[in-house]
């Protein structure tokens, strides 16, 4: 009987695995389109996968989180690639929280956030007179 390895969390993936674990798969055939991320790694210099011998590409998780920050604010919030690539530059900027609820504050939501909070000082003002 084969024994299933299972990789540690801090393990390099191949591509292939981190397709799976994105979930980018042909409909059709059902094959991984691993071609998906060969191009975002043309287009975003922040992916930089490790080339080890074979020239096989591995991903570490820093990597893979960057990944999948893209495939969210692409596939998900349907940004272009010119609005990822912003988004990305100026990310220090911006909270990021991917745990909670899987969202990210784009500026249109953190604007929302500073709205609310102005609109709250006000009401508060208005009531102390």
């Amino acid at each position: 009987m084969k024994e299933i390895k299972q990789k540690f969390d801090d393990a390099y993936k191949s591509i292939g695995e981190v397709a799976q674990d994105l979930n980018l798969i042909n409909p059709k055939t059902g094959k991984l389109n691993t071609h998906t991320i060969r191009f975002w790694e043309k287009e975003f210099k922040e992916i930089k996968p490790k080339i080890f011998a074979g020239k096989r590409r591995y991903y570490d998780q820093k990597t893979i989180k960057i990944i999948k920050k893209i495939r969210y604010l692409l596939k998900e919030k349907g940004l272009t690639i010119n609005g990822v690539k912003k988004f990305l530059i100026n990310e220090r900027s911006f909270n990021l929280d991917e745990t909670s609820n899987r969202t990210i504050n784009t500026p249109k939501n953190k604007l929302k956030t500073k709205l609310e909070k102005i609109s709250n000082l006000v009401k508060e003002i208005k009531r102390l007179g």
